[in-house]
């Protein structure tokens, strides 16, 4: 190649647009790319999450809507004092800073009482381990009702007195009375046992039962009788044997 001809390729002026046209895209995706980001992640930006406790969820909405922040029902809970649809809980405490567009969890109380199912303990278990069982799933045990059985043997759970069993779902406010065994038997459980007199008939030669109740039948005196057993008169014909000498 000439260094005339090679001259002229690089003060071309196709040349040197596509070189300024590709600093240009180059320049443009770097500034594109940096104010993407901060677009994208909100940078620069600083809210503070409200309080919306206590609030109804129709009012916590507007006031997170209007701060730039959704709301999301999480669970539910339950406190008589408080309405329903009441704000109980938020996941993001009060105050801190975040971003728009940050979703808040909250629990919202609900509307009905909730419900527990009894546990299998009637029946199955002691006294102390069903109270324990009961009280530690959050019901309200009262002071138990003693029946009459086994020691400490839990034999019906009552509510407002009615029974209920194993695997019904009672309201967590209702209280429990537990029907548990006094140890001591009651009178109409007592049995009272006669001793059968046995008396013994020619009849039948068998055995028969006489309750202490009835009246023993009149026994006749036997006259012994004779012995007809007549001894050998001694006879002196009787010469005893001589003994071997050895």
């Amino acid at each position: 190649m000439k260094t005339t001809t090679f001259f002229r390729k690089i003060f071309s002026p196709m040349l040197w647009l596509n070189l300024l046209a590709m600093a240009c895209v180059t320049v443009a995706l770097c500034f594109g790319v940096k104010y993407g980001i901060d677009f994208y992640t909100h940078h620069g930006e600083k809210i503070r999450v409200p309080n919306i406790r206590n609030k109804s969820f129709a009012d916590a909405e507007k006031i997170l809507d209007n701060s730039g922040l959704e709301i999301a029902i999480s669970d539910t809970g339950y406190v008589r004092a408080l309405p329903p649809d009441c704000i109980l809980e938020q996941s993001i405490v009060p105050g801190t800073v975040v971003k728009s567009g940050r979703v808040v969890y909250v629990v919202i109380n609900a509307s009905s009482t909730p419900t527990l199912t009894i546990p299998d303990v009637i029946d199955n278990s002691s006294y102390r381990e069903a109270r324990a069982k009961l009280e530690a799933m959050g019901f309200k045990v009262g002071e138990p009702q003693y029946v009459n059985g086994e020691k400490d043997w839990v034999y019906g759970i009552k509510v407002k007195d009615k029974l209920v069993g194993n695997g019904q779902k009672v309201s967590i406010d209702a209280l429990l009375v537990i029907q548990v065994g006094d140890g001591l038997r009651g009178l109409d459980d007592s049995v009272y046992y006669t001793a059968p007199v046995y008396e013994y008939t020619d009849e039948d030669t068998e055995y028969r039962p006489q309750t202490q109740s009835e009246e023993p039948e009149e026994t006749v005196e036997e006259e012994p009788l004779e012995d007809d057993f007549e001894p050998v008169p001694e006879t002196d014909d009787f010469e005893p044997v001589p003994e071997e000498e050895p």
